[in-house]
């Protein structure tokens, strides 16, 4: 399984067998200057209803989307949608936003989404065992370093792919991805967009990669 970082929380998954998942493609605006989305998908996930999140337009290939909670099917691939907030106020700030979970190649991935808040033992437990996970750490419109470090300790997952986080391209109210890895261990920053993980091969102690957006 490969996963590429296009921009802001915008993935590209591919399967051994070739299967494209795009996680919450964002549409570009002045505030928000990756560049635009042309990659082809098999299925497309959206986190909320936000324009950072739901470009599904843009998507080329005539894609299925999986944008509820609950257990959806697509492509053969199973997803477990988890009810959860854009923010730590039950929603009343920015709305609902939904987690994710889905299993690839024998690995366990989860995509947070815009999530503002921990998670609590519910989503706890719906979500079970992850072994990669990305996740918001710039905060403002999610959670921040310090939230995202305890998500990550709630999760235990093998693998953390830090996303939603300042950079060049994206909005200025936002942290860098700085805050979140300063004093962690197992840290590696790629100079490349993707990363390659095989099932029996994953890390036994928390990796965190920081992927360079390819967009």
């Amino acid at each position: 399984m490969k996963i590429k970082c296009l921009g802001h929380a915008a993935f590209v998954i591919t399967s051994d067998a070739g299967l494209k998942i795009i996680t919450d493609p964002y549409e570009p605006s002045p505030t928000l200057t990756y560049g635009e989305i042309t990659e082809s998908a098999d299925i497309v996930t959206v986190s909320h209803g936000h324009t950072d999140h739901c470009n599904v337009a843009a998507v080329r290939g005539n894609p299925e989307v999986v944008r509820r909670t609950g257990k959806s099917a697509a492509k053969g691939i199973e997803f477990n949608g988890v009810a959860s907030y854009h923010d730590d106020a039950g929603g009343t700030m920015r709305g609902n936003n939904i987690i994710f979970c889905f299993e690839l190649d024998g690995i366990k991935v989860c995509h947070l989404g815009d999530l503002g808040h921990l998670l609590d033992d519910k989503q706890l437990a719906e979500m079970g065992s992850v072994d990669i996970l990305l996740i918001p750490v710039g905060g403002f419109f999610t959670i921040d370093a310090r939230a995202a470090t305890q998500v990550c300790d709630q999760l235990k997952p093998k693998v953390i792919i830090p996303m939603h986080y300042r950079t060049e391209k994206s909005f200025p109210d936002i942290a860098g991805v700085d805050e979140f890895i300063k004093g962690k261990n197992n840290v590696t920053r790629q100079d490349s967009s993707e990363v390659e993980f095989k099932a029996g091969e994953l890390p036994t102690t928390a990796q965190i990669i920081v992927l360079k957006p390819a967009l």
